[in-house]
């Protein structure tokens, strides 16, 4: 993206260059930062950036996954290198630790699905799209994906079709990267829609050859379920913090392997299926510590440091290899905020800083979702919410700013001091396009700043997006660009820096409203 035309701020923390169509006044950071760059900058280095995610996305804690001794453990480690750096413990009595109680709801293995005599195996045959507790015996019409069925033609019936040229339909990925099981599972799952809108009571999906290239790890992935936060109001059918009455079963939708096909072509026969599902509680945990304020009127405040630990553990072997070690997601997020936490307890701000390691992430934002709902501190306390979420690799000198641009952007204010960290410390070009609400991949919705950001805290997200590694084993510690890497967390620790020495915290903008 072009730069726009910039004019001259002249703050007393740093003289800096914004956009000329935004001539505001940014907050005066005070005496306590005089000079061109925030003091402690000098604490990020790259040599330690390195040996912390060798060690964190290296083989040796297995993917971090979430609810697993591998979190754990990986959970401890951070917890010692956080001591080391200075970090006061922040989280559940007295300790580094808040502990999340998360639910697990997934597709009990003694489900069956037959169609007349063949019997399709849970997670080998086939497979669910979302757990569901139903039985269904109901006639099977196999119609043809480009035929002109009508509602008449499928209404109480089940139907199996073939999912054709599902690759023309998969959400985009990097250049050089393979299909995603979500992708094909959405097109999984909009072939079907057509048919449960004519009333189907059940839908069979065959793969095409697209899709069956990602069927193993789809498997991984919903064999394992859905997951929640775990709260009094959840309930067993959809465990969320949202969770009213429970909900009514829907029609399955089966995706099955491209060998079924024959059977389920067959006339006469009839689909049974009886599912069930089970559900229950295990820990994942947030690692919480602070660096006190400086100022006693302002170290009340808080710079909330977001990222998260977890990834998506041991699946599927690609090439063989099994551990999905998540280096650049969210290693390069998680030593970013070691780094930044070192130079914080070498020089104070004038507010306190927060560094939050959010737990399962990977399981749908549950460690933020908790934290926002849970605060360690008051929530009214904490005001920027920074988040770094893979920043590691990608063009050497690109990056996003989510929620920079309506209508995520939820305090111009704080874009704006991002923006002028960046000019003094590292010289990035600003790429908006990932940030654009009709961006097909809706990356600003996939992080932990966004429970935050619903809740009207100022919150951005520092990312170089999405790569051909992403969720795959290759996502390893050798393909992390280190001076990239170092260079972000410069920034980022830049931007916190203005955001704790300025007189007045950053506005949320007047009338925001967090639109897709």
């Amino acid at each position: 993206m072009p730069r726009l035309p910039l004019s001259t701020l002249c703050l007393a923390l740093w003289s800096c260059a914004v956009p000329a169509t935004t001539q505001r006044t940014l907050p005066n950071a005070g005496p306590a930062a005089e000079g061109d760059a925030p003091p402690a900058l000098d604490a990020i280095v790259q040599a330690d950036i390195s040996r912390d995610l060798h060690a964190l996305a290296g083989d040796r804690f297995r993917g971090r996954e979430a609810g697993t001794l591998d979190e754990l453990r990986a959970s401890v480690w951070l917890v010692e290198r956080m001591r080391e750096a200075g970090l006061d413990p922040a989280g559940d009595d007295g300790t580094y630790y808040q502990w999340v109680p998360m639910r697990r709801l997934r597709q009990a293995d003694d489900g069956t699905i037959a169609v007349g005599a063949t019997t399709m195996r849970l997670f080998e045959d086939a497979v669910t799209l979302a757990p569901t507790d139903l039985s269904v015996d109901a006639p099977l019409v196999y119609v043809d994906a480009s035929s002109s069925a009508s509602a008449a033609d499928v209404r109480g019936k089940a139907v199996a079709t073939a999912l054709v040229a599902s690759s023309t339909n998969l959400l985009p990925i990097p250049a050089g990267g393979t299909a995603r099981p979500f992708s094909a599972a959405a097109a999984v799952r909009r072939t079907a829609a057509r048919f449960l809108d004519m009333g189907a009571v059940a839908v069979v999906v065959v793969s095409d050859s697209a899709a069956e290239s990602t069927f193993a790890r789809a498997f991984d992935t919903m064999a394992r379920g859905r997951y929640g936060v775990d709260t009094a109001s959840a309930t067993a059918y959809w465990p969320d913090a949202t969770s009213g009455a429970r909900r009514p079963a829907a029609p399955p939708i089966v995706w099955v392997r491209s060998r079924m096909l024959q059977a389920l072509q067959q006339t006469g026969q009839r689909l049974t299926a009886r599912l069930t599902t089970e559900n229950f509680v295990y820990p994942t945990v947030n690692l919480v510590g602070r660096v006190r304020g400086a100022d006693p009127r302002l170290r009340d405040e808080y710079v909330l440091y977001s990222t998260h630990q977890d990834h998506d553990g041991v699946r599927t072997a690609i090439d063989g290899d099994s551990i999905w070690n998540g280096a650049d997601d969210n290693g390069t997020g998680s030593v970013a905020n070691l780094a930044i936490a070192r130079a914080f307890a070498k020089s104070p701000g004038k507010r306190s800083v927060l560094f939050v390691w959010h737990g399962a992430e990977e399981r749908g934002l549950i460690g933020s979702r908790y934290h926002a709902m849970h605060p360690v501190v008051a929530r009214q306390q904490i005001v920027a919410v920074l988040n770094g979420e893979m920043i590691g690799r990608n063009h050497p000198d690109s990056m996003t700013i989510l929620g920079a641009i309506p209508p995520h952007r939820n305090s111009t204010v704080l874009v704006d001091m991002a923006r002028q960290a960046n000019d003094r410390v590292a010289q990035f070009e600003l790429d908006t396009l990932w940030d654009s609400r009709t961006h097909p991949q809706g990356w600003y919705f996939r992080s932990d700043h966004l429970p935050y950001a619903r809740l009207a805290i100022p919150a951005i997200e520092f990312s170089s997006n999405l790569h051909a590694d992403y969720h795959t084993p290759r996502d390893d510690p050798s393909r992390i660009d280190y001076g990239k890497l170092t260079r972000v967390a410069r920034w980022m620790y830049a931007t916190g820096w203005l955001v704790a020495n300025a007189d007045q915290r950053p506005p949320v903008d007047p009338g925001f409203k967090l639109e897709r």
